[in-house]
C-alpha cells in the first residue's frame, strides 16, 4: 500500500497492524498530530482564527487603534458627554465605536486561538 501524502504528512506513515496483518492504526510524529488536532478544532470551533501564525496572532491580540483615531474617539466621546455633537460627528463616533467593537472581538478571538493552540501543545 502506498503511504498517504496529504498536506500534513511530510514523511512516510508507519502503520500499526493486528495479528492478521490488517492495518488498524497509524503512527504520526508530534507535528503531524498537532496539525491534525488543529484542523479538528478549526472544524468544531468557528471562533478560532485559522491560518495565522503564532506571531500574527500575538500581534493581533495586542493591536489597538492608531493614536490619531484614539485621540479623535476621545474628543468625540467628550463632546458627546456634553451634548455638543453635530450629526456628522455623531455618525463618526458611531463608526469609531463600531470599529473598536470589531477590533475587540478580533483581539479576543486571537487570544482564544492562542489559548487553544497552547493547550494543544501541552496535551501532546
Amino acid at each position: 500500500m502506498k503511504p498517504y501524502r496529504g498536506s500534513f504528512v511530510s514523511e512516510q506513515l508507519r502503520y500499526i497492524t493486528d495479528e492478521n496483518g490488517e492495518q488498524i492504526g497509524v503512527v504520526l510524529n508530534l507535528q503531524q498530530y498537532q496539525e491534525l488536532k488543529s484542523q479538528e478544532l478549526s472544524h468544531s470551533d468557528a471562533e478560532l482564527l485559522i491560518g495565522l501564525s503564532e506571531e500574527e496572532l500575538y500581534a493581533l491580540a495586542e493591536s489597538m487603534l492608531v493614536p490619531i483615531a484614539q485621540e479623535r474617539l476621545e474628543q468625540l466621546l467628550e463632546a458627546n458627554a456634553e451634548n455638543q455633537l453635530s450629526d456628522e460627528e455623531s455618525t463618526e463616533l458611531d463608526r469609531l465605536l463600531t470599529q473598536v467593537d470589531h477590533l475587540t472581538i478580533l483581539k479576543t478571538r486571537a487570544r482564544y486561538t492562542l489559548k487553544k493552540h497552547n493547550a494543544l501543545l501541552l496535551a501532546a
